[in-house]
């Protein structure tokens, strides 16, 4: 057999987008993403315009209010992650010890207006999956399990698998958490119970495809869940206490990813 291949490599720079409170304890930051980019076969509107919608009202909403948080809240609108977390990888890479010990947590948005939607919570403490994120993250995953609960909603745990970007978060041991409506798994006849939709299909059918569009968000669930976005943004900006206690976690290297975005590592 003779195979014949074509390859064109074209370089590319791209950047995170962060944006800082003007106040707030720097030890103690918090900082609160998701990613811009999307897959070149689609516009991406649930994945993630979404979720950095989300983050960015949450933002103007706390400027409109005159909020001066008890810690920093940092923005983070990252690059690169449909290519294998570059943006976000990147800037734990580039953090010292010192500012690592800084950051008190991630909080964590990425596609959460799925048209057939389920109210998911990163596992942090581990109990659903087995793999717990640094310590911390289970006090961050019962913020967002206690809030649904608040408002007469279900929520079902997420594993931390590598497929977005607080894979460099809870690498380094920063405590980690955040929100899913699904991509391309499969609805069971359980969850369409609790939360309505269709069982048996995707939870979002055009996840990474062109019809990604403004029709493809479901209003319902993306109305939850940024309130459920603003409500840990919050809790957390103004928390007196240590998220993590100790400021110790997973040390790096340590967290064994099945994924690292969309790219399967095993």
């Amino acid at each position: 057999m003779n195979l014949s291949v074509q390859i064109d490599i074209v370089e590319v720079t791209t950047e995170n987008l962060l944006a800082d409170t003007t106040s707030g304890r720097t030890d103690r930051t918090v900082v609160v993403g998701g990613h811009l980019d999307s897959v070149a076969e689609g516009p991406g509107i649930n994945d993630n315009g979404s979720g950095t919608a989300a983050i960015l009202e949450t933002a103007l909403q706390m400027a409109e209010l005159g909020i001066d948080p008890e810690n920093r809240v940092r923005f983070a609108f990252w690059s690169g992650e449909e290519d294998g977390l570059i943006g976000s990888s990147h800037y734990v890479e580039q953090l010292s010890a010192r500012e690592i010990k800084e950051h008190a947590l991630n909080l964590n948005f990425d596609m959460i207006g799925s048209p057939n939607s389920v109210n998911f919570v990163y596992d942090g403490d581990g109990d659903a999956f087995g793999a717990a994120g640094p310590n911390g993250s289970a006090l961050i995953e019962g913020v967002f399990t206690d809030f649904f609960a608040s408002q007469g909603q279900s929520s079902d745990p997420t594993e931390f698998d590598g497929r977005s970007d607080y894979f460099g978060f809870i690498e380094a041991g920063i405590p980690a958490g955040g929100l899913f409506t699904g991509a391309e798994g499969i609805k069971s006849v359980e969850q369409a119970a609790r939360y309505g939709g269709t069982a048996g299909i995707a939870y979002d059918p055009c996840y990474h495809a062109a019809c990604d569009g403004i029709a493809n968000v479901s209003a319902g669930a993306l109305d939850i869940m940024s309130d459920a976005v603003a409500h840990s943004t919050l809790t957390f900006a103004e928390t007196e206490s240590a998220v993590n206690g100790t400021g110790k976690g997973k040390a790096k290297g340590q967290f064994d990813p099945q994924f690292k975005g969309s790219n399967a590592v095993k």
